[in-house]
């Protein structure tokens, strides 16, 4: 456990971890702003640069499970330490590639720590206060990703039309750099990591229910990532969009993340099961309807905003799908959670490109998201119909607790070993009330 920090020192460390968060969102996402400033300098067309997005997406599918496996007995602030380290290393070498196969492998460097960072950063936060307000600090975290794409993606994005495209990365190297600081400074000393075991995290993946959500993930938000690895050409070739206004546009992007997380807490709160469906289904009709009107500007604006929502809606809805299904082993579930997102990033970006590079046009990658968002959809769906019809263990107890947000983040205490090892009868007593009712 972590010797806990003073409140204003609690609040110190939360800040720097998110402050790793917007690092990591910020160059997850800044490469598609940047896109044609280096297609520009390095003498690259479009679909080729989607494959360094795609290589960043693998780098964290790689990266998720394996330093999370590797790690999982390191002290939790040298981990973090060491994953930021790296984290900005492999952005340097971005900011500094030479030609198109190095920026090929900074990104796939790049990836590597993101997932990991992530999931350790989630367990810090919970452990630095006390059960009741642990929604509350992994919430603060995850606004450091919020904010990258309202924030961190547009300057990225306008440090890369004024100053070149390696002051995009710059930008996030500075933030690296920053975070290492503060995270030495004010992240207090842990245990080492114990608790669940490695193969008890790996059977977990192992559950029908488990592996069908994270496919679900993996297939339908790569949807969304065909569209938005491509947005700055489609927006400034298709939809007439000068370059000045494409940081605007990825701020809107932000803004629907935004609004997306916040519609997520109330609509969970009734059911998982439709809110996830719901919101897989208004993806794919969100994805059309930029595809048939993104000639227009103001209709492409719009529909950045509108699929931001569902996609922020659709992945919380799995997250939440995933929690429930592996509350017992919840480390390496967390880390998948995170490569399926990315395997779908380099899903679509690899698709969309391919179709782009096809000759079918900048308008061919949303139709492309919308067969990634139906396949998904019916991935979720014949995995729904087996939790209702019974065809997977009915383990989930009926919830007692707070709301779906903050009771399901406060059960990352399932991480930490003192509960289990003190009070092993009255911690799983305790557990099995936190999950009641989150299998409506």
């Amino acid at each position: 456990m972590i010797n806990a920090p003073d409140r204003t020192g609690t609040r110190f460390a939360l800040f720097a971890l998110a402050l790793g968060g917007f690092g990591v969102g910020t160059t997850e996402f800044a490469s598609m702003g940047l896109l044609p400033f280096i297609a520009e300098d390095l003498d690259a067309s479009i679909p080729s640069l989607g494959h360094a997005i795609s290589l960043y997406a693998l780098g964290v599918v790689v990266g998720a499970p394996l330093i999370t496996s590797l790690t999982a007995r390191v002290e939790r602030k040298r981990l973090l330490l060491g994953l930021m380290v790296a984290f900005t290393a492999g952005n340097v070498l971005s900011a500094a590639a030479p030609s198109l196969e190095w920026l090929y492998v900074a990104r796939f460097l790049s990836g590597l720590p993101h997932g990991a960072y992530f999931g350790v950063a989630a367990v810090v936060a919970s452990s630095l206060v006390p059960r009741e307000r642990r929604g509350t600090a992994v919430a603060r975290v995850a606004l450091g990703l919020t904010v990258a794409n309202i924030v961190g993606v547009p300057l990225a994005a306008v440090l890369g039309g004024s100053l070149g495209w390696r002051a995009g990365y710059g930008l996030v190297v500075v933030i690296g750099l920053l975070t290492v600081a503060a995270l030495a400074l004010w992240i207090p000393r842990t245990r080492k990591g114990g608790g669940v075991s490695v193969a008890q995290e790996v059977r977990a993946l192992g559950r029908p229910q488990v592996a069908l959500t994270l496919l679900a993930g993996a297939v339908g938000f790569g949807g969304m990532f065909a569209v938005y690895t491509f947005v700055s050409p489609i927006l400034t070739e298709l939809s007439g969009l000068d370059i000045s206004m494409v940081p605007w546009v990825l701020a809107v992007y932000g803004v629907g993340m935004t609004a997306g997380s916040l519609l997520a807490g109330p609509l969970l709160d009734r059911s998982i099961e439709k809110t996830a469906l719901g919101a897989g289904a208004v993806s794919g009709v969100a994805l059309a309807f930029f595809g048939l009107f993104a000639h227009s500007a103001v209709a492409a604006v719009l529909g950045v905003l509108w699929i931001g929502a569902m996609g922020a809606l659709f992945s919380t809805a799995l997250q939440m799908r995933l929690l429930r299904e592996a509350k017992d082993a919840p480390s390496l579930t967390a880390a998948m959670n995170h490569a399926a997102f990315n395997l779908a990033n380099a899903m679509g970006a690899f698709l969309g490109g391919a179709v782009i590079t096809a000759g079918w046009g900048y308008r061919s990658p949303a139709w492309v998201g919308v067969g990634l968002a139906v396949a998904g959809l019916l991935i979720l769906g014949y995995a729904t119909r087996l939790h209702r019809t019974g065809g997977v263990p009915a383990s989930s107890p009926v919830r007692t607790g707070p709301s779906w947000a903050y009771q399901a983040v406060s059960d990352l205490s399932v991480l930490l070993p003192e509960p289990a090892q003190l009070r092993p009868a009255a911690a799983n007593s305790a557990r099995m009330t936190d999950w009641a009712d989150l299998g409506r």
